[in-house]
């Protein structure tokens, strides 16, 4: 093998790993392919100088002597001046906004300044329900037979289980260019086994072509920051990190602590139930709550990364909440958090379920919404193990470990037989 290292071209829109958990896990994947040979060029949209270890990051820049710009421009102007708004009927029409196009654009041109023959892949990395640099992509038929496309969620959002029932504007014309996304690309790389079965059900393009690649366990320094002030390491912490989904109900998980507080008296002094993240649904649900109940804790608004991290690394359990819902294909940003954490993973989600196949059939804590009297009894156990200094409080997966890991991502790329790490 030539000791020469593939090059890959990683767009995405953002390298902030502050601005949502998809730049995490973006930034954890391209981090990952520099950590296994490859020499990796970053192409963002973030707008900010950010620099990245062994990376070399360039910033798109932002078309603005553009139709899209101006009418972005005009659209913003019709609101603030006159409260005219004409962006719904932009997106029923085009299946976009002016500013998605523009984005776009200004992305397809900054790749456009690099030659398909300098390297050997180009990745496009999805953030949320946007898929700038996958749009930018598709305009650009000499990469197509290199580009390895990432898909994090269902999309359009309209293919969400239910009872998710939002139907976005201009569905049609995302769900066609979600289409052409999945004939064109080279590969579809997603971190889900259940979420590629979902996908393909709609888009057997996708069949043969899929990287089941799951996000990815990095390494972060912890000792630079400071825990903030309700969190006690001392104490039996149950830590649920990530916004409430509107169909990701705290109501079971409220109740079953209430139920073990009032059966576990002598736990009142040390539990504690917290919740980061930002503001939902339940929003003044909690609040009400945590008012009635001191051993809650519901953040206000979004917390640092490195802060959510280092509580992860130090809660006693955490907490997967998944949606309400027949089947859950996604696998959260955090899942390999937890899983270097290596404290109990309380689970409360559907049947069928992407962190329930991973955990296995015979994993204790995993349980159904209204399993509330199993939840509450499940946590007495864990804190009577937990008083006891009892080394059983722990996952305990290195199966789980070596799947997170380079070792694993390495093997699928290999399997390729494409372009192997060096």
């Amino acid at each position: 093998m030539s000791a020469t290292k593939p090059k890959i071209l990683a767009v995405v829109e953002s390298i902030d790993v502050n601005d949502s958990s998809g730049t995490k896990v973006n930034m954890a994947m391209i981090n990952s392919l520099r950590q296994l040979g490859y020499e990796v060029t970053c192409l963002h949209y973030t707008r900010k100088d950010i620099k990245i270890n062994g990376i070399e990051c360039i910033a798109a820049e932002e078309r603005k002597a553009s139709i899209f710009f101006i009418l972005g421009r005009i659209q913003r102007l019709l609101f603030r001046w006159f409260k005219i708004q004409i962006g719904e009927r932009v997106d029923r029409v085009l299946g976009f906004s002016f500013g998605f196009f523009n984005d776009s654009k200004s992305i397809e041109n900054a790749i456009k300044k690099h030659s398909p023959k300098d390297f050997q892949m180009i990745w496009t990395l999805s953030k949320g329900n946007s898929y700038r640099t996958h749009r930018a992509v598709l305009s650009l038929p000499a990469w197509h037979d290199k580009w390895y496309s990432c898909v994090h969620d269902p999309y359009p959002q309209q293919l969400y289980p239910r009872p998710y029932n939002y139907i976005p504007r201009g569905y049609r014309e995302k769900r066609r260019f979600f289409l052409k996304m999945t004939q064109k690309a080279k590969r579809i790389v997603l971190p889900s086994l259940v979420l590629k079965e979902w996908l393909q059900s709609y888009y057997p393009a996708m069949e043969g072509k899929s990287l089941i690649i799951p996000h990815q366990i990095v390494n972060f320094e912890m000792h630079a920051v400071d825990l903030p002030h309700y969190f006690n390491k001392d104490n039996f912490n149950l830590l649920h990190a990530g916004n409430l989904l509107d169909l990701r109900d705290p109501k079971p998980l409220v109740e079953a602590f209430e139920l073990f507080l009032k059966k576990t008296p002598e736990a009142i002094s040390d539990a504690k139930l917290l919740f980061l993240g930002g503001e939902s649904v339940f929003t003044k649900y909690m609040l009400e709550q945590s008012k009635e109940l001191p051993q809650l804790y519901v953040s206000n608004g979004y917390v640092a990364f490195e802060e959510t991290y280092r509580m992860q690394q130090l809660a006693v359990v955490n907490i997967i909440l998944e949606a309400k819902s027949e089947i859950s294909p996604f696998l959260p940003g955090k899942f390999p958090h937890c899983i270097t954490a290596d404290a109990p993973i309380l689970l409360v989600g559907p049947y069928y379920s992407e962190c329930k196949r991973l955990l296995g059939n015979d994993y204790p804590y995993k349980f159904d919404f209204d399993e509330i009297e199993k939840i509450a009894a499940t946590l007495k156990n864990l804190y009577n193990q937990w008083k006891l200094g009892s080394e059983k409080v722990r996952l305990n997966r290195p199966d789980l470990e070596k799947y997170l890991s380079l070792d694993y991502f390495k093997a699928v790329l290999e399997e390729t037989q494409e372009y192997p790490p060096v």
